[in-house]
């Protein structure tokens, strides 16, 4: 039977710090993925880095927790790479997620499906397609208006600075789900008479998401 999760009791954290970045020097074709640095990283089990990375693609602007690590080496929790491309290059920085978004009362997700390249040809009866690179996903939140909540200005310095931040959601059965991107934030009031005043946070995704069971 499924595990069900409700949107109840959710704990949404927004990256509040970023390290220096540590030179990749290797990332293996495995389950899990094991990545080797160019010098001792600091990493423990349990921290979150984000990867930028050249070649592997399928792991570039992802999130990732460590579940195992050691002086120059460290695991992609729950990530198979055995059939991602090869590394070529790359940097992880561990991110610290220290700014709370504690007055959200919508969340809805769009994107991520596959756009198709239509591979028909005139030898063929019936039309052939591939699909192609996927859309970007994006994530829209209402949020109670309040100028002073220091979640939002967060945000809005983000947003004003076109920085990157990396979010975490914490749900009340230890599930976990994480992705890295763009954020827009105006801190615009909007409504309806009579109605609780609301503002809009969107996220544009770079590169996938990661979801975690515990």
């Amino acid at each position: 039977m499924a595990i069900i999760t409700k949107w109840s009791n959710v704990a949404v954290s927004v990256q509040s710090a970023i390290a220096s970045t540590v030179t990749i020097n290797a990332i293996t074709k495995a389950s899990p993925g094991v990545v080797t640095t160019g010098s001792a990283h600091g990493y423990s089990t349990g921290d979150y880095v984000l990867m930028t990375v050249s070649g592997m693609y399928q792991v570039n602007y992802r999130v990732f927790r460590i579940s195992a690590a050691s002086g120059s080496t460290f695991t992609l929790e729950a990530e198979d790479t055995t059939n991602y491309g090869t590394f070529v290059s790359g940097t992880s920085q561990k991110l610290t997620f220290g700014t709370t978004l504690a007055t959200l009362t919508t969340v809805n997700a769009s994107g991520g499906d596959f756009a198709f390249i239509d591979t028909t040809t005139i030898h063929d009866a019936v039309k052939t397609q591939v699909p192609g690179l996927p859309n970007p996903s994006t994530y829209s939140f209402e949020s109670i208006w309040d100028p002073a909540d220091a979640g939002l200005i967060a945000l809005k310095s983000a947003s004003d600075s076109a920085a990157q931040r990396a979010v975490l959601f914490a749900f009340a059965n230890s599930q976990k789900f994480v992705f890295n991107g763009y954020v827009g934030c105006s801190l615009s009031p909007t409504g309806s008479a009579q109605d609780l005043i609301k503002t809009a946070v969107v996220f544009t995704a770079l590169g996938g998401p990661k979801a975690y069971s515990s």
